[in-house]
């Protein structure tokens, strides 16, 4: 595979890692960060605003983005019509390892640039891709690759927190996740929280969520990374996605994100990019 090749792939005890792919600029807004997250844009320029801030990436840039927060995103296109990116994430287990044998670095609250990364960060970051992608590489070697990273981010000035008490609400998207097309009732989610569908709805309603929103919510942003990183057709995202057509899928996704789930691969008008 190309290293610009949209798809997903996980390796149980190293991590995950994608290739993006957008062909027009749009704004995904309020996407929430699962997992610790490192980015290196490789066409075109990110935009990412949260709370309290705002950071432009550009080619050849990084950034490093904390879990359990809502973001915004602009993708803006390169010159030749195309905005590319690759993306890491770490099995918790080493974000655990470092932040314990560093406690003394900064933590990520938000985000952290990494603007002069330098050939040795990209090459790092390679063997770190390469290390979640290929199942040939032995395990403790691919965890080292991957780890090498958060050293690198420490470098650089910051390091992740590890994995926190989950709230509800995380718990229940966790829960979903696993299993997207499947018919999450509330007596099913409850249940396999162990819980009363009344105390959980209680609960959710404490932290100012509902499961209806938390299953849509799920659901369309989990659509939305297969729309951007693999080139699965829009019909068979819908229904993995647990939508019975596409109409409906599509009518739900542009209520969520104001565009169609075709605008992300389709090729804008020159005019329009950035």
């Amino acid at each position: 595979m190309s290293a610009t090749e949209p798809r997903i792939i996980q390796r149980p005890g190293v991590g995950a890692s994608a290739g993006i792919l957008q062909r027009q600029e749009l704004e995904f807004k309020r996407l929430v960060v699962d997992q610790p997250v490192l980015i290196l844009v490789l066409q075109g320029i990110k935009t990412l605003r949260w709370a309290h801030g705002e950071v432009h990436m550009r080619a050849g840039e990084a950034l490093a983005l904390a879990a359990g927060q809502s973001v915004d995103i602009i993708n803006r296109m390169a010159p030749n019509g195309a905005y590319r990116a690759r993306w890491l994430a770490w099995d918790p287990a080493l974000i655990a390892t470092h932040a314990q044998q560093n406690p003394a670095q900064p933590v990520i609250r938000h985000a952290l640039p990494i603007v002069n990364a330098g050939g040795e960060f990209a090459d790092a970051f390679q063997r770190a891709l390469q290390a979640v992608e290929d199942p040939g590489i032995p395990l403790e070697i691919a965890r080292h690759r991957v780890a090498e990273m958060l050293q690198w981010l420490a470098l650089h000035g910051g390091r992740f927190e590890p994995s926190e008490p989950l709230t509800l609400g995380a718990k229940v998207r966790r829960l979903i996740s696993q299993d997207l097309a499947r018919e999450w009732a509330a007596a099913t989610v409850a249940a396999a929280l162990a819980m009363s569908e009344a105390t959980l709805r209680r609960k959710l309603a404490d932290e100012g969520a509902c499961l209806s929103d938390i299953l849509s919510d799920t659901r369309l942003s989990c659509a939305l990374g297969l729309l951007l990183s693999t080139a699965q057709p829009v019909t068979q995202i819908a229904l993995s996605c647990g939508y019975q057509t596409p109409s409906h899928f599509a009518a739900r996704f542009r209520q969520r994100f104001d565009f169609s789930p075709s605008a992300i691969r389709r090729k804008g008008a020159a005019g329009n990019s950035q």
